[in-house]
């Protein structure tokens, strides 16, 4: 029974979540505003609307809408009018233009990923609660530069638009950690340049048999496979195999350019090679099989958090642990910056641990080249993510408890990541500093 038939009886009364993904939809269902009391979260995905009614903002508790997949050419000017509205997908539809009326006065997170979108209204610039915002796969060359004036902008994806530059003054905001700008034309150089520097092992794919899925994300899927080798031998490896389109942080051929491009390194998953010979052309990398006592650190944002992780109730650890994490995750972003690349994503949920101090980094999903031939914009890309480390040690000391032996160090940990998230850019440390302090 599809969600519409209690809907239209009027069962849903006191609703605050509302799911119609996938409905055949092609109009707003104005039973809809029989829950305008409650109504929190309304997810309209996955269907065929272009429109939606003047009156949205009769939705007075509407925190949160999701628009994303539909055909939809322009942002409705309607969203503007709703007054609580805060988080805003419109995801893969065919949106030209973004009015400076349609942007919520309380917008705190908005996606615009995977459209066609040429420009945005400097109205952008006056939405001071802006934290997350996901722009990549448009034809975008510039940002308004009243957004300057958005100082709480932590997130960005900028990536596979075509910008000539980084705009200026978005590697000053104060609180941005998490940038991502790869597929622009002024980062194809570093990128193909890496792609051809780096020898990487041709695996033909006849040598590979794929066995169960070990997971699958926005840019591809990973399975568990068996590389018979040429000399007889055989190894469990993992192989993912890449999807074709623009994904949050942009394109999987960058993803798989920035995961080629470093050395092997005990807190990365290592690359052991290129995937040659896909019946289907499908790029793909075969990766070093992790073991199966690892798992993610933490689950990503919700919609309360916006670009702060969520943690389990009971994540507890030692002093000791918390240290040894962060000394190698500092020691292996340390060496993604030493061959020139940021990450991009560096987030808990993008690490696997296995309760002992033993942490891997991964998904490069967002990762970036640094321009080499810019050493001063390159060390501000380096102390933008030196903040979000500086979010990850808050995350991590705030499940631990050290003891009487351990309140130096503690001391030591809470003031470099007092130092991390700095408001002055450049007072921030480096990786090599970090990874050095995290080394004693």
């Amino acid at each position: 029974m599809s969600v519409l038939d209690p809907l239209r009886a009027g069962q849903l009364a006191g609703a605050r979540r509302l799911d119609l993904r996938g409905c055949g939809l092609t109009a707003f269902p104005r039973e809809i505003f029989e829950l305008a009391q409650t109504l929190e979260v309304l997810d309209l995905s996955g269907n065929a609307l272009s429109t939606l009614p003047d009156d949205l903002h009769r939705l007075g508790q509407l925190r949160v809408l999701f628009c994303s997949d539909n055909p939809f050419t322009e942002v409705p000017a309607a969203l503007g009018r709703c007054a609580r509205l805060e988080m805003l997908a419109f995801k893969a539809n065919r949106i030209r233009s973004v009015p400076a009326e349609s942007l919520p006065p309380q917008l705190r997170w908005l996606i615009l990923t995977n459209n066609q979108i040429e420009s945005l209204p400097a109205e952008l610039g006056r939405r001071p609660r802006l934290q997350k915002l996901m722009l990549a796969g448009n034809r975008l060359r510039a940002l308004p530069p009243e957004m300057a004036s958005c100082q709480a902008l932590e997130l960005v994806r900028i990536s596979a638009n075509e910008f000539d530059a980084l705009p200026g003054w978005l590697l000053s905001l104060p609180r941005l950690s998490w940038l991502a700008f790869s597929g622009n034309p002024f980062d194809e150089g570093p990128e193909v340049a890496a792609m051809n520097a780096v020898p990487t092992e041709a695996v033909p794919w006849r040598q590979l048999s794929l066995q169960h899925k070990l997971g699958e994300g926005a840019s591809g899927v990973i399975h568990q496979a068996d590389w018979q080798r040429a000399d007889g031998s055989t190894q469990a490896v993992a192989v993912k195999l890449f999807k074709g389109e623009v994904t949050s942080d942009g394109w999987p051929h960058s993803e798989m350019a920035a995961c080629i491009a470093v050395d092997r390194h005990p807190n990365l998953i290592e690359v052991l090679g290129r995937i040659h010979d896909h019946p289907q052309g499908t790029p793909g990398l075969v990766l070093k099989l992790v073991d199966p006592s690892f798992r993610n650190l933490a689950g990503p944002p919700s919609f309360q958090s916006c670009t702060r992780d969520v943690y389990a109730d009971d994540a507890r650890w030692s002093f000791a642990t918390a240290w040894r994490m962060a000394g190698g995750i500092a020691s292996a972003v340390a060496q993604l910056h030493e061959h020139g690349v940021v990450h991009g994503d560096l987030y808990a949920h993008n690490m696997l641990w296995n309760g002992q101090g033993d942490v891997m980094l991964g998904d490069f999903g967002a990762a970036c080249f640094l321009p080499r031939d810019d050493e001063a914009t390159s060390r501000t890309l380096e102390r933008i993510e030196a903040r979000a480390f500086g979010c990850l040690l808050e995350e991590l000391l705030a499940h631990c408890e050290p003891t009487e032996d351990e309140q130096a160090r503690h001391t030591l940990l809470a003031q470099l990541q007092s130092r991390c998230m700095a408001t002055d850019i450049a007072a921030r440390p480096v990786f090599a500093e970090i990874a050095s302090l995290l080394s004693a």
